[in-house]
């Protein structure tokens, strides 16, 4: 029996009451906007335009449409379980230890990785605005922090978003909470004082609405920081164990962090596309794929409106200034606190040590906190800038939203008996269609940013065997060990020689292995590795891999598709738009039923319905 599933019941209850249960519903819907108005809304208008014209104006409202309805399936499992960490946990009660550590890895790495663009958000602005403080240097045509003097400067922003992480949630809260008043405020009098200066020229000339046509619209969504901005309503989630009413008031705030976030955006986005001076950015009329480029890159709506020469906006644009360094730091300590949390979750279940879980005397669990800031501070190395990085955190972070659309229906057929205070009516057609909303969003990233997602997750298996899968005694520490380090290396030199990871602006490194190759070596070893495990494991070991081989396929096909796709590296790609798309759901619609299929009643779910059980728990007739 692993060690999850000690008789000391500290899978779930005992380890979250170590959390105090003190935010309210407003501090919680305030964590999940403030998450998401932070660099999304300084650089994100200028990044969607920049791919798809003026129709990335549409790409953020199917963007919010999507996100809606993949936390549709969040607000029922959110209200009837709600736990620290609680996307990561979900995975573990559904599918097992397995599914979990790859959804958890690949969650860890999106929301550790936020923080340090937040950082680069404020420094780009600032660096851009005052260039005497050497925060910047141009590589390409593209702004990145510069060493010594912007690099560091991260490091110590990262270094307050541990402190202000590490005195507690409730501080937290209380703080993000004028800081997300200001944050509403600035955008909303942004977008209504950029309309002043609208040219609706913008939105015709120039090749018309959709001057790249209808596939960068969706490429837009996964790419350019869309999905990046709107997916902070997890926030009511991850902190659910520390929630007053957390049944209430966990699926309101959910819903409140979608909704208000995605009116601002979208209305900024018009803003911006009617505001935009072409010759104050250096540019010529119509060059939309050179936004990114133009001199506006290093703050976009602060030289929208100083363009205007009107006095009144060049002060809002002062404030703004003011903001760059506002918003994206008060996202960037939220998702800390976030990472420490999926870090507490993940020590829930022993797929790292214990201490993980430890809390401080303001109820933190510090030891998550400080690895995650230490993480952190990698990423600021190989993607120095925001719009390098933006594409593999929305990425990441969507692999790890499939699993609520498997998730409930896994969990009503093995924990039918829990009290449900909200109870999505419909499921059987909802839960297809959140996690179809997912997969889409995924092939919508493009290959070249699925290969460096993919390889930084499967990196994360040597990891498991090595400690979990050993320590719960599915395995023997020999075999453990040879399987671990063996894929490890040959991983390392699969991603290194195939030239697909970290190619930067180009789709492969000059020396590179062909993609055929390439993407068979891929798949042998990760197959070899799981089928290793399998073989090498115990009964139990062997049920939790077989309720994962959906997600190793889903992966596995979805890197084929996106090369394969207008959104790969081929000149003339094999499947064109829409085929692309219909082959992702055929994909899709396979995985689903295949995931549901492998869910199981673990033994963490058993542990609950049976303590539920026992303190006369109910099914509620609630729903939403």
């Amino acid at each position: 029996m692993g060690l999850a599933h000690e008789t000391e019941r500290n899978s779930f209850e005992s380890t979250d009451t170590a959390l105090k249960r003190n935010l309210s519903f407003t501090q919680l819907l305030f964590l999940g906007v403030s998450a998401q108005i932070g660099s999304g809304w300084l650089f994100g208008v200028l990044a969607a335009a920049g791919v798809a014209g003026p129709a990335a104006i549409l790409s953020w409202i199917i963007a919010s449409v999507l996100v809606f309805l993949i936390a549709l399936t969040y607000l029922e499992l959110g209200a009837m379980l709600p736990r620290s960490g609680a996307i990561v946990r979900y995975t573990f009660l559904s599918h097992g230890a397995f599914s979990g550590w790859i959804i958890g890895w690949a969650y860890w790495l999106s929301v550790v990785s936020i923080p340090p663009i937040e950082a680069e958000a404020t420094l780009t602005y600032i660096g851009g605005r005052f260039p005497e403080t050497g925060l910047l240097t141009t590589v390409d045509g593209l702004q990145l922090l510069s060493w010594p003097n912007g690099i560091i400067s991260g490091f110590v922003l990262m270094f307050l978003f541990f402190a202000l992480n590490f005195f507690g949630a409730r501080f937290l809260a209380e703080s993000n909470r004028w800081v997300t008043i200001w944050k509403i405020a600035l955008p909303t009098l942004t977008f209504i004082f950029l309309f002043f200066i609208l040219d609706g020229s913008n939105f015709t000339s120039y090749g018309g609405f959709a001057p790249m046509g209808v596939p960068p619209i969706f490429h837009a969504i996964a790419t350019t920081g869309i999905i990046f901005s709107l997916l902070g309503f997890r926030q009511a989630l991850d902190f659910g164990g520390e929630a007053k009413n957390p049944q209430r008031n966990v699926p309101w705030a959910t819903v409140g962090s979608i909704v208000i976030p995605a009116i601002i955006y979208t209305l900024l986005q018009v803003a911006f596309i009617g505001a935009i001076n072409w010759k104050d950015m250096g540019l010529a009329g119509g060059q939309w794929d050179q936004l990114v480029a133009g001199g506006w890159a290093d703050g976009p709506l602060f030289h929208a409106l100083d363009s205007a020469n009107i006095a009144a906006l060049a002060a809002l644009g002062t404030f703004l200034l003011i903001d760059a360094a506002v918003s994206p730091l008060a996202t960037g300590w939220v998702y800390l606190g976030t990472g420490a949390r999926t870090g507490y979750g993940l020590g829930v279940y022993r797929n790292i040590p214990r201490k993980f879980t430890t809390s401080n005397r303001f109820g933190i669990p510090w030891l998550a906190l400080l690895v995650s800031a230490v993480v952190g501070c990698v990423f600021f190395v190989p993607a120095p800038s925001w719009y390098q990085l933006v594409g593999f955190i929305s990425s990441a972070a969507v692999l790890t939203y499939i699993m609520g659309g498997v998730g409930l229906p896994v969990l009503r057929r093995t924990a039918g008996s829990l009290k449900r205070p909200f109870t999505l009516k419909a499921y059987r057609v909802w839960s297809p269609i959140s996690f179809l909303a997912a997969v889409l969003i995924l092939y919508w990233s493009g290959f070249s940013t699925l290969a460096n997602v993919f390889t930084a997750t499967f990196i994360g298996l040597p990891f498991f065997t090595a400690y979990y899968a050993w320590k719960s005694k599915w395995i023997s520490a020999a075999p453990a060990a040879v399987i671990s380090v063996v894929f490890l290396i040959a991983w390392v030199w699969v991603a290194s020689a195939g030239g697909w990871v970290l190619s930067g602006a180009e789709a492969q490194r000059p020396g590179g292995w062909p993609f055929p190759v390439y993407y068979a070596v891929f798949c042998v070893l990760v197959v070899a590795f799981c089928a290793a495990l399998w073989l090498f494991s115990s009964g139990t070991g062997r049920r939790h891999v077989n309720a994962t081989w959906w997600l190793i396929w889903l992966l596995l096909a979805s890197l084929l598709v996106g090369y394969l796709g207008v959104y790969g590296p081929l000149e003339s790609p094999v499947l064109r738009f829409p085929w692309g798309m219909g082959v992702e759901l055929l994909v899709g619609i396979v995985t689903y039923v295949w995931a549901v299929k492998s869910g199981f009643n673990t033994e963490e779910v058993q542990q609950i319905v049976a303590e539920a059980e026992a303190s006369g728990g109910e099914v509620s007739t609630g729903s939403i």
